[in-house]
């Protein structure tokens, strides 16, 4: 575990220090943590939410924002024979702050996670609950990130196992994700996303990479609501962990600037992946 674990939090960190080394080599900005940008030269508001894709976008030089789900609810009868699984997330922060102008860092956790789990056959359930894992991670702009018709990222992120077995594994992963921005015509805009993980072995103590990838489609509806549709996979190279497929869902309004609402649902197409999960959310700027 511990030699897995080293290895890991290696790996991420070297991705983490080349791609901001990379970043702070490109950066032509003169705005810093300490050097906050100026108000008026702040980019648009852009948020990691709602769907499961991320923007390549930073948080601008100096200044700080949240995002988060308010709630998360799931129902899953079908990936485990004769099981009902119901789960709630209440409070899913994540926290940011812009170092430079074209990298800031990020911290998530969940602040409360229930899990209930009910055998059909024999009326049999069980409940599991607590505070969840922390993820921190730094995202690196690549290019983009002031205008034009594209715009990409890299993320390296880890995970730090801070909830109780059964909400969490109890084991340090980590990963890379890189998405790619692209507008397109008629007012569409699309994220393609790919990924790797470095996940802990469903039944053992070693380690096996995993590949979630994604594209989105997104457009404004008038001039405060964005609607969202997506197409997310997620393939394993274990050979007991299951592909997962499912279509997401979601509207964002931002009724002022610097702040949005947020509700969406994802849906499973494969038995692997839970039939549905509901959630809202919330995201501001400062």
């Amino acid at each position: 575990m511990f030699r897995s674990t080293g290895l890991l939090l290696a790996s991420v960190a070297a991705s983490a220090i080349l791609a901001s080394s990379q970043a702070m080599a490109q950066d032509t900005g003169p705005y810093t943590l300490f050097n906050p940008t100026p108000t008026d030269k702040m980019r648009d508001f852009n948020t990691d939410r709602p769907t499961k894709s991320n923007v390549p976008y930073t948080v601008d030089a100096g200044h700080f924002q949240y995002e988060g789900d308010l709630f998360i609810h799931g129902f899953d009868n079908t990936s485990t024979p004769d099981s009902q699984i119901s789960s709630w997330v209440i409070g899913n922060p994540t926290f940011k702050l812009g170092l430079l102008s074209n990298v800031d860092v990020e911290v998530n956790f969940s602040a409360y996670n229930s899990i209930v789990t009910t055998t059909p056959s024999t009326g049999a359930s069980s409940m599991v609950s607590g505070f969840g894992d922390v993820f921190t991670r730094f995202k690196v702009n690549l290019w983009g990130n002031d205008g034009g018709t594209t715009a990409m990222a890299l993320i390296p992120y880890v995970k730090i196992p801070t909830a109780p077995l059964g909400v969490g594994n109890r084991y340090a992963e980590g990963g890379l994700i890189a998405p790619l921005a692209i507008a397109l015509p008629a007012g569409f805009n699309a994220i393609v996303m790919g990924e790797v993980d470095y996940l802990k072995n469903p039944n053992d103590d070693s380690y096996h990479a995993n590949f979630p990838a994604l594209i989105n489609i997104n457009h404004k509806i008038g001039e405060s609501v964005t609607a969202y549709a997506e197409i997310y996979a997620n393939w394993s190279t274990h050979r007991d962990v299951r592909d997962i497929y499912t279509a997401d869902f979601a509207l964002a309004w931002s009724p002022m600037p610097n702040f949005q609402l947020d509700i969406g649902v994802n849906i499973g197409l494969v038995p692997a992946a839970p039939p549905y999960q509901i959630y809202a959310g919330i995201a501001q700027r400062f």
